[in-house]
């Protein structure tokens, strides 16, 4: 087969980079820094969103340094967050970190900034703390959703297409997920929350949302059913369930590997009671084929029965 040559005009050569490059992204890591190791697999990640139509910047403290778990201290870390709050040319900031350390950036951040800027920041896990605090502190949505699932062996080509499918053509696949009820039979509000010990780093601070009204979203990684009842036991004692609509159980990943007992789910109707609609999805949480859910946003539940 004869190869085809030709040339784009120049308004046709602008549309063609305009199809290409469709956002800008920034790689950021708030909480722990990366080891080392994880380099390749970012390099990936970058290569899959450049083939998305994404340009990627990434910050300089995106791995641990020599003989410490950080990639900067909280004010540094903070800083590049706000450089890339303050590009007008971002669209997304996608954190790929996680661990214990990223509430300890939140006094260093201008909320004032963030407000007014378009970029949306996405994260999972420890980032529960900055995602909730954004929405404290200026009412905007992010995404709970860990990006490194695009690099999945297993999971990612599933993961790329609903992401591209978002990217490209703005089909929200990636945010759908089915839901059953263990308690009531539908719930709106709000969603907050995330992963559970995370969440309530926030207690006590200025960065706790209001949960009046709310849709507390709770899932995990690691804990077992006496660190899951800790937890809820102090959901419970600061009047969270006194004051939210209902309860989105994404999965406990530790709990439901180890078949622990009482189960997840036993025992938030157990601390909760059995007065809020509580409602179940496997398709939120720490598995590499998990869902992305926006905090902030207004969802809507009800049971098929």
């Amino acid at each position: 087969m004869q190869k085809q040559t030709g040339h784009l005009t120049s308004a046709a050569a602008e549309q063609a980079t305009e199809r290409v490059i469709l956002k800008k992204a920034a790689l950021t890591a708030c909480s722990n820094g990366l080891p080392r190791q994880r380099a390749e697999q970012i390099r990936k990640l970058i290569q899959i969103l450049k083939e998305t139509g994404i340009e990627t910047v990434y910050s300089p403290y995106l791995y641990e340094k020599e003989e410490s778990p950080f990639s900067g201290t909280p004010r540094e870390r903070a800083r590049a967050l706000m450089e890339y709050y303050t590009d007008p040319t971002l669209d997304m900031i996608l954190d790929v970190s996680g661990g214990d350390a990223a509430n300890g950036i939140l006094p260093y951040l201008d909320f004032s900034i963030i407000r007014n800027s378009k970029a949306v920041f996405w994260g999972y896990s420890d980032l529960t703390t900055i995602i909730n605090a954004i929405y404290t502190k200026t009412g905007k949505t992010s995404v709970l959703y860990q990006i490194k699932n695009l690099t999945d062996e297993k999971a990612g080509a599933q993961q790329r297409n609903a992401f591209r499918q978002l990217i490209t053509a703005g089909t929200d696949n990636l945010f759908h997920f089915s839901a059953r009820f263990l308690c009531g039979k539908e719930m709106e509000g709000i969603v907050v929350g995330g992963n559970m010990r995370c969440f309530l780093k926030l207690a006590g601070t200025e960065y706790w949302p209001d949960m009046n009204g709310k849709i507390l979203l709770l899932e995990a990684s690691g804990g077992l059913a006496p660190q899951m009842a800790s937890c809820l036991a102090q959901l419970n004692q600061i009047g969270v369930f006194r004051q939210i609509k209902g309860i989105l159980l994404g999965t406990f990943l530790k709990m439901e590997e180890s078949k622990s007992r009482p189960t997840i789910e036993e025992l938030v109707l157990e601390y909760a009671g059995e007065k809020i609609p509580v409602a179940q999805t496997d398709q939120i949480g720490h598995k590499a084929d998990s869902h992305g859910i926006i905090i902030g946003e207004k969802i809507k539940l009800c049971s098929d029965k």
